[in-house]
């Protein structure tokens, strides 16, 4: 059965999902898939209009082959005994333009064929990304390939979910808790397997006196703003709280140094949306009347900071974006144990802190904060995300068990 055209938009590779469903499953980094993303790597440096996008470029250094021999290092002993789940369906957010270009590349890379639904929104980078990969597809040497790559585009749709769910080995939803109720709603094979990406929330923890004393402020405000305003704080991945590590005076000193920082670049570089703006006051609004907040004088309503007195659970329900943020300061880490559980996923960091954040983390057995990552580095993909490998995730092992 094929894709009914009125239905679904394929942006490129194959309209046929039951021979794809049908495809041999691969080992995890197959030499043919390796060399494959590694040429649309290339194809990907040399485009002109790539260059325009960060996110295009750096997707394209993921896919370069010195990093996929380097992210198969830790499946070498175990690559000849795993085999893909078949049928891989991603569903793609609409916050994050690039991101259906990685999950269908983890999902190659275990050995599945995939079929990606990418928002309906329209973003150029998709359509350069795609571009490239349909130009591949054409090779003769990539003949292999053509059955196992579908990218498509589709309105909301339960039949459409269904088709191709009923299909799937494995499904990855990356499109939060309302996606993920609704691609729920269409059944998977008995055997088949979920990969949830659900609504997270991230912080950042700054060591003030670090701050004050080591950084190149300009260079920390240029990489707050990679991890923020890039994506209109939207991401899952962009801190909210700022939580300053350190004594009250110094903590203060460090905050005034660092929005200060962070607003000379804004002014040319960002364009707030409209609604923002009253988003941003409901918040501070709601803040200061629950837990006594208080605003923090800012030039303009780029950057929005709440400082407030003490954390609670009800943090992540106060999430604003565009720049929104909620500001706490403690001598220690304590008052973050009080709070973090399954929603957290990434704490950013500034100083020599990391080793003493994944003790944190990990003596105090948290649900959530899956990643520990510089400030500057909260968008950089990586095959273990929330917690999930998703190599062993999308592919099954083989049990050979002798006498």
């Amino acid at each position: 059965m094929q894709i009914n055209s009125d239905d679904v938009n394929l942006l490129c590779g194959t309209d046929d999902i039951d021979a794809m469903a049908k495809a041999k499953a691969l080992h995890p980094f197959d030499s043919g898939v390796c060399e494959f993303l590694s040429e649309l790597s290339a194809a990907i440096f040399t485009d002109c209009d790539a260059k325009r996008y960060p996110d295009v470029v750096t997707f394209g250094f993921f896919c370069r082959n010195a990093n996929l021999k380097k992210l198969s290092e830790p499946y070498l002993d175990e690559c000849g005994r795993r085999l893909g789940r078949g049928l891989s369906f991603h569903i793609a957010p609409s916050n994050v333009p690039v991101n259906f270009a990685y999950s269908l590349t983890a999902g190659l890379l275990s050995g599945c064929a995939c079929a990606v639904r990418v928002s309906a929104k329209h973003f150029e980078q998709t359509d350069i990304i795609c571009r490239h990969i349909a130009a591949l597809l054409k090779q003769e040497r990539f003949g292999s390939m053509r059955e196992r790559i579908a990218i498509v585009q589709y309105e909301r749709s339960e039949n459409v979910n269904s088709y191709f769910s009923a299909r799937a080995g494995v499904r990855v939803i990356w499109g939060g808790d309302r996606t993920i109720a609704e691609i729920r709603c269409s059944p998977l094979p008995p055997r088949g397997k979920e990969i949830d990406f659900a609504d997270r929330y991230s912080i950042a923890v700054i060591d003030a006196a670090h701050y004050i004393e080591k950084c190149d402020r300009a260079r920390t405000a240029l990489d707050f703003y990679n991890d923020t305003y890039l994506f209109d704080q939207n991401a899952c991945t962009s801190p909210q709280l700022i939580y300053w590590l350190g004594d009250r005076e110094t903590s203060q000193r460090a905050s005034g140094v660092f929005w200060a920082e962070l607003h000379k670049l804004l002014p040319g570089k960002y364009t707030m949306p409209e609604t923002a703006s009253v988003d941003k006051l409901m918040t501070a609004c709601r803040l200061s009347a629950d837990m006594k907040a208080k605003v923090v004088p800012m030039p303009d309503q780029l950057i929005s900071v709440i400082r407030v007195r003490e954390l609670f659970e009800e943090l992540p329900e106060y999430r604003s974006a565009c720049g929104s943020f909620i500001e706490y300061s403690d001598t220690e880490l304590a008052p973050l144990a009080d709070i973090i559980n399954e929603k957290y996923q990434t704490i950013a960091y500034i100083g020599d802190i990391q080793e003493k954040l994944t003790e944190f983390v990990a003596e105090n057995g948290f649900s959530g904060a899956d990643r520990i990552v510089p400030v500057g580095r909260t968008m950089d993909f990586s095959l273990i995300w929330d917690g999930y490998d998703l190599i062993r995730e999308m592919s099954r092992i083989i049990a050979s068990i002798g006498e």
